[in-house]
């Protein structure tokens, strides 16, 4: 099974989840910002509802196991949630809210007709067959199915999720609403309506962003000394794009470790190798710890696993000139004003790896439409969104005078506010 991201949390340092405190804090310094009233940070601090569900799952053994799951629902004032499924044993109620919110934020700042939601099931799928995978995936839909569907809330993929469980979902929910539903679930196999670009979408609107900083810099891309730390769905896509472009990716990390070589890795040798969670520093002797790669010299590094990696105890010690954060949260607020400090550019998650929602969105259009676009088309529409984007959150980081994590929040609220506004449901 291919993976979105991958475990790390045995890395030195990492502090206990906060996210939703990092959401929380972030959000009420944008909010001042904008010279809101109090009633703004309190109405998007926390999700309009949120679901905790028991998912009865008949075992292999013949037991029966219950799962904890989950969803959330931050704000649908602009349109329907959407958001993403994690499986993952580390999953907190925290967490699932913290990424509602980003996922509200990474619609305003890609004007996307959307609010955020996110959704989450506490279990390792690494020890389960994938009959239980298919039990436990059906039994989630069927405990969620009243607060969910193609006009409401919108699932997708996420941390170990992928789109044979994308499939099962949808079978599940066309089985409970008794016709075909395309636009329920996003991240969906082609042969099911799901999008060309899609699997690869996080890592191309990284890439994209990653093109942009480029130019800000006076860069060369195809020079530039790359550490990836994750080698999952996003983390492997984008090295195979550096390492077509010429870019020098020195550096890779996995759950298990990193591997490093100055001269440059051998990025098919490290593709063809992995096993199917990402997993490939366990094939070299020499591999190196994940905190020893985050602080090993390059010009620009690229967290794309968890939450929490760059953090107070090791912001100090990087070495790189810009950070572009694939995966969600991973710099934390303490950490950022260290990077500040020391000049690194940090590009911010909810900017940077927000490819994944725009070709989600895509597809829901498609499956509305009943009409599927090509993967240029796809590529074009999702290169023009996320230069859109990009240059906003920098334009306003420029005008507010700011980081670009606070600028992209300030992008991210003002379509949230005005939306509750325009429905009556917020007055100022």
């Amino acid at each position: 099974m291919a993976v979105e991201s991958l475990d790390l949390k045995n890395m030195k340092g990492i502090e206990q989840d906060n996210s939703l405190v990092e959401f929380q804090e972030i959000l009420k310094e944008a909010v001042n910002i904008l010279n809101y009233p109090p009633q703004v940070f309190e109405f998007l601090k926390k999700p309009m509802r949120f679901l905790e569900v028991s998912i009865p799952v008949r075992m292999d053994n013949g037991q029966t196991e219950i799962f904890q799951g989950y969803r959330a629902q931050h704000n649908d004032a602009s349109g329907p949630t959407k958001g993403g499924i994690r499986f993952h044993p580390d999953v907190t109620p925290d967490e699932v809210k913290a990424l509602a919110g980003w996922m509200s934020l990474k619609c305003g700042i890609t004007d996307l007709p959307y609010g955020g939601a996110k959704g989450g099931i506490i279990c390792d799928p690494r020890k389960m067959s994938l009959d239980e995978l298919e039990r436990l995936s059906r039994g989630y839909v069927r405990a969620v199915s009243q607060l969910v569907g193609p006009t409401k809330d919108i699932p997708a993929p996420d941390m170990y999720t992928n789109s044979q469980i994308m499939a099962w979902m949808l079978d599940e929910y066309d089985h409970i609403r008794e016709f075909d539903s395309p636009g329920f679930i996003t991240g969906k196999p082609l042969a099911l309506g799901g999008s060309k670009g899609r699997e690869t979408a996080t890592s191309k609107g990284v890439l994209y962003t990653l093109q942009m900083v480029c130019e800000l810099k006076k860069m060369k891309l195809k020079d530039t000394r790359v550490i990836i730390q994750g080698f999952g769905n996003v983390g492997s896509y984008l090295a195979q794009y550096l390492y077509e472009i010429g870019a020098k990716v020195i550096g890779i990390g996995d759950m298990l470790g990193g591997v490093y070589d100055e001269n440059g890795l051998d990025i098919p040798f490290l593709l063809e190798n992995r096993d199917s969670f990402g997993i490939v520093s366990n094939r070299f002797t020499s591999s190196i710890t994940n905190q020893d790669l985050l602080e090993k010299e390059c010009d620009i590094l690229i967290p794309a696993a968890i939450s929490g990696v760059i953090n107070k105890y090791n912001a100090s010690q990087l070495n790189c000139g810009i950070i572009i954060e694939a995966a969600n949260g991973p710099t934390t607020k303490e950490a950022l004003k260290i990077l500040d400090d020391q000049q690194i550019l940090v590009v911010p998650d909810i900017l940077a790896n927000s490819g994944g929602v725009i070709v989600s969105y895509f597809e829901w259009c498609q499956n509305n439409q009943g009409y599927y676009w090509t993967e240029e088309i796809v590529d074009e529409r999702l290169k023009e969104k996320m230069t859109e984007s990009f240059l906003k959150v920098y334009h306003t980081s420029n005008r507010f005078g700011v980081n670009m994590k606070i600028a992209a929040y300030i992008e991210g609220i003002q379509k949230l506010a005005e939306a509750s506004r325009l429905r009556g449901w917020l007055k100022y």
